[in-house]
Formats: structure tokens, sequence, C-alpha cells
């Protein structure tokens, strides 16, 4: 007789509960915010190759693919690589100036052609 009075509370528990959740006064958010495990340092404004490479994520149950994500970091972090040493690049040969060859170059089409003595416009 105990059993049977503990199984109806059960079950009218069940039924209360099945009810309010599906009736929304029981709020359940499946897709709750994750726990951080980690402090969320984030990328910089202008972020460079090691601020990439300093980048960590949180993983959960339903989290992201590693492999795919550490993939494209590796792929951003190679493009700001690039970046930077082009811009080194140009930033040297700014300071240093233009080669002798190209201020030849720039004198000379930046000189018109001098008036030929034999033009025919009477000239």
């Amino acid at each position: 007789m105990v059993a049977l009075v503990i199984l109806a509370l059960v079950a009218v528990a069940l039924v209360v509960t099945v009810l309010g959740v599906a009736s929304g006064r029981i709020p359940v958010d499946p897709l709750a915010e994750a726990v951080h495990t980690t402090p969320d340092t984030g990328l910089p404004d202008e972020p460079t190759a090691s601020d990439v490479d300093a980048v960590r994520f949180d993983t959960a149950m339903r989290g992201y693919r590693v492999d795919e994500v550490d993939a494209h970091l590796e792929a951003l972090r190679d493009e700001l690589a690039a970046r930077e040493r082009a811009l080194s690049d140009l930033r040297s040969q700014q300071l240093r100036g233009p080669r002798p060859a190209e201020v030849s170059t720039a004198t000379s089409a930046a000189v018109p052609p001098a008036a030929s003595p034999n033009r025919s416009d009477g000239g």
C-alpha cells in the first residue's frame, strides 16, 4: 500500500513537471552559456601573428571542432606574418630611399624630350 502511494506521488510529480516545462512555466535552457575555464584575452584591435598564437578557446561537449579552428587560426597567423614581413620590407625600403636605377628612370621620365631641329611643322 505504501508503495502505491509513493508511485502515485512520483507519477503526479512527473505529470506536473512535464506540464510546467511544456507550458513554459519551468524554464529549460538546453543551450545555456558554457562555463569558461580560461580567461578570455581575445585579440587586440590590430592583431599580430604572435597574438593569434596566444588565443585559446574553451572546449565543451557541444563545442567547436578543434582541428578546424586550429587550421583557420594557422591560416590567419600565416597571413598576418606575411603582411608583417611585407610591411617591414616596405618600411626598410622607404628608410633607405630609392635605388640609383629608380632615380635615373624617374628623372628621365620627368624631363620632356628636347625639341628636334628637323621638325616639319615650322618650329
